[in-house]
Formats: structure tokens, sequence, C-alpha cells
């Protein structure tokens, strides 16, 4: 935690790209509380999902408000998380911010074949690859006035972590 209070990271990206790894890895090395956002989403989602119908806004309004409450019920307790979240477009990272004052990104991205590798060995994952392209075509990388960085998928997860820790000042 920093001494102006809690703070939490979303680490935002496609499926594929390691939010879940990069995520855990870096609450771990911070001591800060991990939260799954998939463990969110409503059943109707995952079953869509495991269709292979894309979700709409009004699919991903609900899972994103219960993401930003579980921000501020945390914030509220003084405690700071990295929370796994797609993220995809500005307005969806609106509704996370609105949980808590310090609410910052770091967003795991890189080669499309090397995130259609990474979907298509995901076995027992409820996201099929034919549902990636529909994701990048949705991703609105972060704005310059957005509290955020990027990392390069293609680098080891333990090289994301401390990239993005140098990047959010977070050593």
């Amino acid at each position: 935690m920093s001494a102006a209070g809690p703070q939490h990271i979303v680490v935002m990206g496609v499926s594929g790209s390691g939010k879940t790894t990069v995520g855990a890895l870096l609450a771990e090395a911070l001591g800060w509380r991990f939260i799954e956002g998939d463990a969110f989403h409503p059943e109707a989602n995952v079953a869509k999902m495991s269709a292979g119908q894309p979700l709409d806004d009004a699919d991903r309004k609900p899972w994103l408000e219960a993401l930003a409450a579980q921000i501020a019920r945390d914030d509220a307790a003084g405690r700071s998380s990295v929370v796994g979240c797609s993220s995809l477009k500005r307005a969806y990272r609106d509704i996370l911010r609105s949980g808590a004052p310090r609410v910052r990104f770091l967003h795991v991205h890189g080669d499309r074949d090397l995130l259609l590798e990474r979907v298509s060995n995901r076995p027992d994952h409820f996201f099929p690859p034919a549902l990636l392209d529909s994701q990048l075509a949705t991703l609105e990388p972060l704005g310059p006035d957005e509290d955020g960085v990027v990392v390069d998928i293609a680098l080891a997860a333990p090289a994301q972590v401390r990239s993005a820790r140098a990047a959010l000042g977070l050593d």
C-alpha cells in the first residue's frame, strides 16, 4: 500500500494474454490480494462464451460493476489489490475506476499469433479461440490520460512483473 492509501492494479488484455499469471505474480511480489475477474462473471456470460458467442456491453456491465464493488470493498478495508480483468474498452475501465480513487492499469499485450497459440492451448477454459479476434477488435488501448502501462507478453512472466513494477513506480 502506498502512503496515499490503497491502490488497485487491473491487469488488462484479451484472453490468452496472461492476466491471471502476471496478475498473481504481481500480487505475490507486492503482498497484495489477487482477484480473478473471471470468477465474477454471471453464469449466463460463461454459457454465452462457452457457446462461442462474444459478450456485448450489456453482458459485461453487471460483471464490471461487481468487480468495481469488490475493488470498493477492498479499498474501504484499506487493502490494495491486483485484479485480472480484460477491461477492453475505456468505458469498461471507467466502471472499474468508479470503485476506488486509485485504480491503475497494466495492459499485457502482444502479437495475435502468440495470443492465438496461448488461447488454443487452454483446454479447460471456457473461452474458445474463435472469440479472440472479436476481443482484439473491441480492444481500446490505454489513453494517454489513463494511469497505466503496457508490457509485452513475449517477455517471460517474471520479466513482465519486473517491468510493470518499475513502470508503475512499485519497486
